[in-house]
């Protein structure tokens, strides 16, 4: 058993490309805990889930290239309790490191524990300011979406009560990701999202089982 564990080791995570993407891209510090900062390294299904999002992401297949401009950008399947607020971080960290910095990120959920859990883990990692990037109401969300520099906006999808009539923004590099998408990616409010970002990517997070139907 230990030399096949030590085979799966070297061939795995120890192989040159595989190593030098965990080093640079999936090691995260969270400074959550007062007085003390945690090393947080991905585990297998965040580094994978990460990677084929990307790949899909820049895909030169027609078919998926096709997809991808339609907005269609996938779903991230996650159980509870497995790191998806880490994945988030891990996934829009690499985007801005391996593609391009010019991308902006809209974390959309239901639930306003879940808007502050997430806006936290990247305040407590680094990566942004849940006193700046969270969007408190709808008129502050639409001005967030409109500033063509910011790089994270956090908030819920009740905030899109308003109809409307005239996009947020029409850049084509935002990607919404959509916590609990099960249940925010249906209805009035997810079409006025849609509608407000008519150019966007969408990736779906969620830990409830999904049924092609196709």
């Amino acid at each position: 058993v230990g030399n096949l564990a030590a085979e799966v080791l070297l061939n795995g995570m120890l192989a040159k490309d595989r190593l030098l993407d965990i080093l640079e891209n999936f090691i995260l510090f969270d400074a959550s805990k007062a007085g003390s900062t945690r090393k947080i390294v991905a585990r297998n299904h965040q580094m994978l889930g990460v990677n084929r999002v990307i790949d899909r992401l820049i895909s030169a297949d027609p078919k998926v290239r096709a997809e991808v401009v339609a907005g269609q950008l996938g779903v991230f399947w996650h159980t509870q309790g497995s790191g998806k607020s880490y994945s988030m971080v891990f996934l829009t960290e690499k985007i801005h490191r391996k593609i391009s910095a010019s991308w902006s990120f809209v974390v959309i959920t239901d639930r306003t524990e879940l808007d502050d859990q997430i806006a936290s883990t990247y305040t407590n990692c680094g990566r942004a300011n849940s006193k700046t990037d969270q969007a408190k109401n709808g008129a502050a969300l639409r001005t967030m979406l409109r500033d063509q520099n910011r790089r994270y906006v956090f908030g819920l999808i009740q905030k899109y009560r308003e109809r409307v009539t005239e996009p947020y923004s029409e850049r084509k590099d935002i990607i919404v990701i959509s916590d609990e998408a099960h249940r925010t990616q249906y209805g009035r409010l997810a079409l006025n999202m849609r509608k407000g970002l008519p150019r966007a990517k969408f990736l779906g997070f969620t830990g409830t089982p999904l049924i092609d139907t196709g």
